[in-house]
């Protein structure tokens, strides 16, 4: 498996409950923070055009802003309907005072 890893945010940006909008090699993520632990998805709904990181966490779960499609944040999964496919999900990991996501393909 390849890595590259890429600096998202730094820890500071993103409360525990809350998520950050990062846009690093040439990806559009969503990094949040549960409880301490870091997670990235891809930042746009795959039902329309929206950023998630303008919806609202549920738990372990993003919901889109325009028609309430949700994703399981910690894997991408699409939870129904509308959600017609998953997210991409990404490793991360906390160096020092930053939130670093392996963006490898």
């Amino acid at each position: 498996m390849s890595e590259q890893w890429v600096v998202a945010a730094k820890v500071a940006d993103v409360a525990p409950g809350g998520m950050k909008h990062a846009e690093v090699a040439d990806k559009n993520l969503a990094i949040y923070n549960l409880g301490g632990t870091f997670y990235a998805t891809d930042n746009e709904c795959t039902h329309a055009y929206a950023m998630l990181t303008d919806g609202t966490i549920d738990g372990e779960v993003i919901e889109c802003p325009l028609h309430g499609g949700a994703f399981e944040i910690k894997t991408g999964k699409g939870l129904g309907a509308p959600i017609f496919c998953d997210i991409k999900s990404y490793p991360t990991r906390v160096t020092g005072d930053a939130v670093e996501v392996n963006v490898a393909d």
